[in-house]
């Protein structure tokens, strides 16, 4: 699991995504806690993605294989990635917060800056 096409697709889904996050909390435009629920909702998207991929085309070409295949890794892949980021983003709301989470950040944001 996990290997050739989805793989990369993940890895491209994923990385375009917090390359995009990065540059945005670099100029300013979200804070240091969307920027970690963000990246929390980009590593679940592009796993999310990687299992739509793969999963989409085995189901796309159990129904019609050759063109069956293309058209389930593409929806696949789409479903996963929503479906993947809204987990994420869950995961991510209840990370930044946790009260425990945030004792343990909090001096280390000071040590940052």
């Amino acid at each position: 699991m996990f290997q050739g096409g989805s793989l990369w697709a993940g890895l491209l889904s994923g990385g375009m995504s917090q390359f995009q996050d990065t540059r945005n909390l670099r100029q300013g435009q979200i804070g240091k806690r969307e920027y970690t629920k963000q990246t929390v909702e980009n590593a679940t998207g592009a796993v999310g993605v990687m299992a739509g991929v793969e999963y989409g085309a085995v189901l796309g070409s159990a129904v019609l294989p050759g063109v069956g295949t293309v058209a389930g890794a593409m929806l696949g892949g789409v479903l996963g990635d929503r479906l993947g980021r809204m987990l994420g983003g869950q995961a991510g709301n209840m990370l930044v917060q946790n009260p425990l989470v945030n004792k343990v950040v909090e001096p280390m944001e000071e040590i940052i800056q």
